[in-house]
């Protein structure tokens, strides 16, 4: 299936009123790392139209990067579950490394393909071609892709383009630039003579927070799992690497430790928390995308229980995103009284329901937490809630600050196939 899509995506995309078989080719090749592509041309009168690459994520998304016969450039994307209804185009937002969004549009060219006419900016192509990573987040999902070796693809393409307009598609060949050593120096690491290829590394964030005088960090395992480096930082520090202490999968909980203590450690409240009562969720959200601060909502707890009575989940009307997983949740004192751990998916309960359901999301419940501290072997700080002990919202987030990290998860594609038991 994923084969009929790359076909698709390379010779359909670029024409919103074309269907596949208006397009031909590929001419020649293009293999840069992952990248592999080459010249197209329309089926019907036969002139040459572009040249493009793409690759396979770990997502599953196929990922096109084209250079127009015009000089225009334009980005790709399809997988084989998607549902997309052609010609109604939808906002998206790339980011890179990053930096500030770029506002522009996807337009569905079938139903598991997209189309984004990319601005002609040489600010614009220099950011493409360095960065590290690429974010897209549309229609309420955030997409991350590894932009490695985007510095060789770009050139690659634009000499194919350049070339089948001066010698046509008949002697097409390899597109590729070599590298000139004079000109870029091999960068630290670099493979040795016959080494294999380094392994395509993807990255994403959640959250954690800090538990211990020992620098323990608690966080979700899914945040975690399959990564071969963690990472952690406060708001505005350096990062450091994490250990992985330990983890439970059923509960979804996990232990990381830094080298060091941090200044600050959480509190964990003792008594039960309340329906009714105020939260406090804290995490970093999409970041990158919308801030590199971590972000502050409130709410508060709907039920006791989670999705089909599961009492180890609290459910809370604070809203939640990707990236808050494993940020704690506070009461009103500034106590954690959970572990933001999801949100329900809004698209398959539509689906089931026929309505949108809104501000459902879960956190673990401190008592779980607990008993996975004390199997941990580790001394954390506890509090209770009195009458008198609320905080303005502010106060809370600001002792936050001193231990709530961004956790970064970078998994090799290595890795993630012994995951698997590739």
């Amino acid at each position: 299936m994923r084969v009929v899509i790359r076909v698709a995506v390379v010779a359909a995309w670029l024409f919103a009123s074309a269907t596949p078989s208006n397009a031909r080719g590929p001419y020649g090749s293009i293999t840069v790392g992952n990248w592999k592509g080459g010249a197209f041309t329309d089926d019907k009168s036969g002139a040459f139209t572009h040249c493009s690459a793409g690759s396979t994520y770990q997502s599953g998304i196929y990922f096109v990067v084209a250079i127009t016969a015009n000089g225009s450039w334009r980005l790709g994307f399809a997988h084989e579950s998607w549902r997309l209804t052609p010609g109604e185009a939808f906002p998206l937002a790339l980011t890179f490394d990053g930096q500030p969004a770029i506002n522009v549009y996807g337009m569905p060219l079938g139903t598991q393909l997209v189309n984004v006419e990319m601005p002609v900016t040489s600010n614009l192509i220099n950011q493409f071609r360095k960065a590290r990573q690429m974010t897209a987040f549309a229609q309420g999902q955030l997409f991350q892709f590894n932009l490695n070796q985007t510095g060789q693809l770009l050139p690659a393409l634009l000499n194919c383009v350049v070339s089948v307009k001066k010698n046509g598609v008949a002697g097409a060949g390899e597109f590729a630039v070599a590298t000139k050593p004079a000109a870029a120096p091999p960068p630290p690491q670099a493979a040795a003579p016959n080494a294999p290829l380094a392994k395509q590394a993807r990255s994403g964030t959640g959250t954690g927070f800090v538990v211990s005088d020992g620098g323990h960090v608690v966080t979700n395992h899914h945040v975690v799992d399959g990564c071969s480096e963690i990472t952690g930082n406060l708001s505005g520090a350096a990062a450091v690497k994490l250990r992985l202490v330990s983890d439970d999968e059923t509960n979804d909980l996990a232990l990381l430790q830094a080298p060091s203590p941090f200044k600050d450690v959480a509190s964990i409240r003792q008594n039960a928390i309340q329906v009714g009562n105020g939260v406090v969720a804290i995490g970093y959200p999409y970041h990158g995308l919308l801030t590199s601060d971590f972000t502050v909502t409130t709410g508060i707890v709907s039920s006791l229980s989670g999705i089909l009575n599961d009492t180890r989940h609290l459910q809370i009307s604070a809203a939640v995103q990707p990236g808050n997983s494993g940020g704690p949740l506070f009461d009103l004192g500034g106590a954690v009284v959970g572990v933001v751990a999801s949100k329900l998916d809004a698209v398959r309960m539509a689906r089931a329901t026929g309505s949108i359901p809104e501000n459902i999301n879960f956190a673990i419940k401190t008592g779980a937490l607990r008993d996975f501290l004390d199997n941990s072997a580790v001394m954390y700080r506890t509090a209770e809630w009195r009458d008198g002990t609320k905080k303005e919202t502010s106060d809370i987030a600001k002792n936050a600050r001193g231990y709530t990290l961004l956790i970064t998860c970078t998994v090799t594609e290595q890795s993630a196939n012994a995951k698997r038991g590739k």
